[in-house]
């Protein structure tokens, strides 16, 4: 079975969801994270600290959070898309050491890009990150740009080069 799962534009279909399996972030995910980051507030790596705050307990990074839950959703590669980035990312809830998320990613919203709407297209689509009590405590939007299929009859999609090939 290839990795790769040629999906164009016009293939992609608001409301389309799809659910993770689930991912325990361990404290031996914080403390890579801290390390590759820089960030060593005792938010992340003084138990004893924490304990004296409101939340009790040491708290993954949100940017790592983020990381895991949007690998979490890269499995078949499509070769007609790429990340264009991440809009609206909100952390609604602490994750702590420990903790288990699952991501449902569905898709929200399509464009037309605005530089060449005859050859690309924009699909957002949702990440929801719920921790192992059914709580959100992530969302964002990913963007993608994505081929499209047709224009004018003939499949002028962009490749991963930079050119444009007309196609049969």
């Amino acid at each position: 079975m290839s990795p790769f799962v040629e999906q164009f534009f016009e293939d992609y279909e608001i409301g389309t969801a799809r659910l993770t399996t689930g991912r325990t972030l361990t404290e031996t995910d914080v403390v890579l994270h801290a390390g590759q980051t820089g960030d060593f507030y005792p938010h992340h790596m003084d138990r004893e600290w924490c304990a004296t705050q409101p939340f009790g307990r040491r708290l993954a990074h949100g940017t790592l959070v983020l990381s895991v839950a949007v690998g979490m959703t890269a499995g078949m590669v499509n070769p007609r898309a790429m990340s264009y980035g991440y809009d609206r990312i909100r952390f609604v809830r602490p994750v702590f050491i420990d903790d288990t998320i699952t991501v449902t990613a569905e898709i929200v919203a399509k464009h037309d890009h605005p530089k060449a709407p005859e050859r690309l297209g924009r699909v957002d689509e949702r990440l929801s990150v719920e921790n192992q009590d059914g709580e959100i405590v992530l969302v964002l939007v990913h963007l993608y740009v994505v081929d499209k299929r047709v224009a004018g009859g003939a499949d002028l999609s962009t490749r991963r080069d930079g050119a444009s090939e007309e196609q049969p």
